[in-house]
């Protein structure tokens, strides 16, 4: 079993640990050499210049769904030039009225090399392939669904 980590720091600074009063924004390093910063969604006091947790799950998903999808579409020796998304989480009450990502919605846009076509039935079935598949897609507890473009 794979054991994928990143590593987190956030410090006070000059805030105090009180309501409103301090800042989310913290580190994230992954494989000790790619830092990004990170901070609360803007809706609750974050900065639209940082990622926050919920982009960083759409992130995931999308990239994860890509990743299987390009592995079945290899299998399938479907000549795929280039792939796309736009991944939008939607943040709400969950169905235990919790705040959650409750939707995210991959919107993919794949191309081929040459004169390769393929039907949208094809298309759409090879999306929901890869959602199945999608080892992020099936950690998570509440819904993710594609819209593809063709």
């Amino acid at each position: 079993m794979s054991e994928l980590s990143i590593n987190l720091k956030w410090k006070l600074g000059e805030g105090e640990l009180a309501p409103g009063k301090f800042s989310n924004s913290h580190e994230i390093s992954f494989n000790d050499n790619y830092n990004i910063t990170a901070d609360a969604a803007p809706d609750w006091g974050g900065s639209p210049d940082y990622t926050n947790p919920e982009q960083a799950l759409a992130a995931s998903v999308s990239s994860c769904h890509m990743m299987t999808f390009l592995a079945l579409a290899a299998k399938m020796k479907w000549p795929v030039n280039s792939y796309e998304d736009k991944a939008d989480a939607y943040l709400g009450k969950n169905s235990k009225g919790q705040m959650a990502v409750t939707k995210i919605v991959l919107h993919p846009i794949v191309t081929f090399s040459g004169e390769f076509t393929i039907s949208d039935q094809d298309m759409k079935d090879m999306h929901d392939r890869s959602h199945r598949y999608c080892f992020v897609a099936n950690s998570l507890a509440d819904e993710v669904v594609f819209e593809v473009s063709l």
